[in-house]
């Protein structure tokens, strides 16, 4: 009755599930491995900003570049404000309200610009509402975070913006509006003064449970569940070839169909086998 398994065609069956199935599950093992890496850099995320509210401030030189290991952590910075380079960044929301970011340039002694956040207030973002920063030699103190990407942490992609304001804190967009090189970082400071509100830092990029880590859980499933189709349809096409096996031994199809009943011998249409097979 199985003799058919022998056949060229059911050969190419037959390899085609041998390799669909491995594929399946190692591609669903390979995503459940991405979800379980988010998992673990979200925790370690979360316990190195839990560490980083206690421990010391380093130099910004010893923390830079910003990667996951540093980002959030507590830094310092010496320099003086360009009272003439003040941005603002609209639409930030702080504690379910909408408002804006006072984003000022500290002037350091090596010669670049560190972008550093002084604070946050409520409302439509206006220049008239910003207190003018500290004169003089400053010495800062603040959570260390990465540039930002549009379209990440709540960041606004809309260009357009009015004179004086920014969309992202990132030295790609900053370099076209300073006159001099900026650092590829920024700092939230953890004290403001002048009644803002101080901005918390986030976490790097990557290292939340967000939508793409939630994908990764959804693409196990599925994968898993193609390697469950795969069998399940080599079931079926084995089980359907066997019973018209079966019946064309028991003399139940006519001589002239072939096994899966569809044309016979003289190429006359399904339909006329029915009928046949009927009577």
């Amino acid at each position: 009755m199985y003799r058919f398994l022998l056949t060229p065609r059911w050969w190419g069956i037959n390899v085609f599930v041998l390799l669909a199935i491995p594929f399946c599950i190692f591609m669903g093992s390979w995503q459940l491995s991405r979800f379980e890496d988010r998992i673990q850099d979200h925790r370690t995320a979360s316990e190195q900003a839990a560490a980083a509210k206690t421990a010391a401030a380093r130099p910004l030189a010893e923390l830079l570049p910003v990667d996951k290991r540093t980002s959030g952590r507590q830094t310092t910075a010496t320099g003086r404000y360009d009272s003439g380079r003040q941005l603002l960044v609209p639409d930030r929301e702080l504690d379910d309200r909408r408002g804006f970011y006072v984003l000022t340039m500290l002037r350091t002694d090596g010669g670049k610009a560190l972008p550093v956040v002084r604070g946050w207030l409520p409302g439509t973002a206006d220049a008239a509402k910003v207190p003018a920063p500290p004169t003089g030699e400053v010495t800062v103190t603040g959570a260390l975070q990465a540039s930002e990407s549009p379209g990440s942490n709540g960041v606004s992609a809309a260009g357009g913006l009015p004179a004086g304001q920014t969309g992202a804190i990132s030295s790609a967009a900053l370099v076209n509006l300073v006159p001099y090189d900026v650092y590829n970082a920024w700092i939230t400071l953890t004290k403001t003064d002048s009644g803002m509100k101080a901005v918390p830092a986030t976490a790097a990029q990557g290292t939340g449970l967000d939508l793409k880590a939630f994908q990764n859980l959804g693409y196990t499933g599925e994968w898993f569940v193609f390697a469950g189709f795969v069998v399940f349809m080599w079931f079926r096409l084995l089980r359907r070839e066997a019973e018209f096996a079966r019946d064309a031994e028991l003399g139940i199809l006519p001589p002239e169909t072939d096994a899966k009943g569809e044309i016979d011998a003289n190429g006359e249409a399904e339909a006329r086998f029915e009928t046949e097979a009927k009577g």
